[in-house]
């Protein structure tokens, strides 16, 4: 693979106190994503196009894949970076295996790889916070 194709991944994992169902519904319903990541229009339909939007801007999605309670894939796209999220959701003794990876960042994208791998563990921490309190 040569350096000028290579693209970069941020990959963040954490177990939580919570089954995959309290997990996936803050990963999946406009009102708990909006809590813990931006405003949004999303849905968990394959091909439906979102966008979340925040202050500092907008990204534009489009759902690629849909395992309800185990694997949820979408786009995610701004100022000019095309990236893949994927959560994967594995259940646990105690609870949930959540490993989100978003793949796609070029070489050139450093500060955005950057914000990724700083704003990704925020924004867990965040929906730590929303899946406990989901009933």
């Amino acid at each position: 693979m040569n350096k000028a194709t290579e693209t970069l991944t941020v990959v963040v994992e954490r177990d939580i106190p919570q089954p995959p169902e309290k997990v996936w519904r803050a990963l999946t319903q406009p009102q708990l994503i909006a809590e813990w990541l931006m405003k949004n229009d999303f849905e968990p339909v394959v091909d439906h196009r979102f966008t979340l939007s925040a202050d500092w801007g907008a990204v534009e999605g489009r759902v690629l894949a849909v395992e309800p309670n185990k694997k949820l894939t979408y786009t995610w796209e701004a100022f000019g970076l095309e990236s893949i999220v994927t959560w994967t959701l594995t259940p646990t003794s105690t609870g949930t295996h959540l490993r989100v990876e978003q793949s796609g960042f070029r070489p050139d994208q450093q500060q955005a790889y950057h914000g990724a791998e700083a704003g990704w563990p925020r924004f867990f921490a965040a929906l730590e916070r929303v899946v406990a309190a989901i009933d």
